[in-house]
């Protein structure tokens, strides 16, 4: 205790204030560590996630005007680029019945289900890979809102002048939050990126890199590529869309590899129980 001009000070040890960092910089070194993940707060992470994810996606105004003069300028720009097939393939597929219902069922339910799928199968398989691989998803998913929110898009289905055929209402399949009585639940507006593209690549880069069975990493490579198909086939997105969410995918391995130190497929499959704890203190 020391006096100075009347009023009394406390002097805190340097080595309280020592530690005190040196456990702040242990706790930062933990959360950038492969760790091994607990299942009930990956189960809380991922519902919580998604939940704000939709929250926010469905918030964005449904700038119908400013969308469809964004999905006019994407199809006079793919023109430009020769790359304007959509209609075509559209309208292929749609003359084949069984196939287009079936495109229809494939776009509504295994976005969620491979994706949940591969997830699943990370944390038991690859407990060590899990946390950075999921964070690839989560950062990828996170800056699409920023799309969403600065560039409304309509999807080619609802451009003017009925050039596409909406598979969804015209052979009265269900799924579609985007059609029909479920569409006032969803903004119909916001086609850029296409996170159908972002997650099923997510999920075949990470099957082709992580399985060594020559046919399950050919067919995760094809699992991408067939969602490619099927979101023009049913007239939800322009082949641009699918390049922004290769570029939201991008950033997302970004941000996995500057917060890890290394990409999520070069990480130990199973983390150290132990790994980074902090060191004991010890006596003066």
């Amino acid at each position: 205790m020391t006096q100075s001009e009347g009023r009394e000070e406390v002097a805190v040890p340097q080595a309280v204030t020592g530690e005190g960092r040196r456990g702040a910089r242990a706790f930062a070194a933990r959360l950038r560590h492969p760790r091994r993940p607990r299942l009930w707060f990956e189960i809380l992470l991922i519902a919580v996630s998604y939940w704000t994810y939709s929250l926010i996606r469905n918030a964005v105004p449904e700038q119908k005007a400013e969308a469809l003069r964004n999905a006019d300028w994407i199809w006079r720009a793919e023109h430009t680029m020769g790359i304007a097939a959509e209609q075509s393939v559209n309208r292929a597929v749609n003359s084949v019945h069984w196939l287009i219902v079936g495109m229809n069922y494939y776009y509504a339910t295994l976005h969620f289900l491979i994706t949940i799928g591969v997830l699943v199968w990370l944390y038991r398989w690859h407990p060590g890979r899990y946390a950075a691989t999921r964070t690839v998803l989560f950062a990828t998913t996170g800056v699409a809102l920023l799309g969403y929110y600065l560039f409304p898009l309509a999807p080619p289905r609802l451009m003017r002048g009925g050039r596409f055929v909406d598979t969804v209402m015209v052979h009265h399949t269900w799924g579609s939050m985007a059609s029909g009585d479920l569409k006032h639940m969803s903004n119909q507006y916001a086609a850029m990126p296409s996170m159908h593209i972002g997650w099923s690549l997510w999920c075949g880069l990470t099957v082709f890199a992580l399985t060594s069975v020559p046919w399950v990493r050919v067919l995760g490579l094809l699992y991408p590529t067939l969602t490619l198909l099927v979101i023009v086939a049913t007239a939800n997105h322009f082949w641009l869309d699918a390049v922004g969410g290769v570029l939201c995918l991008s950033f997302g391995f970004a941000a996995a590899r500057v917060w890890y130190g290394a990409l999520p497929y070069r990480l130990p499959r199973v983390a150290p129980a132990g790994a980074l704890r902090p060191a004991p203190a010890t006596s003066p």
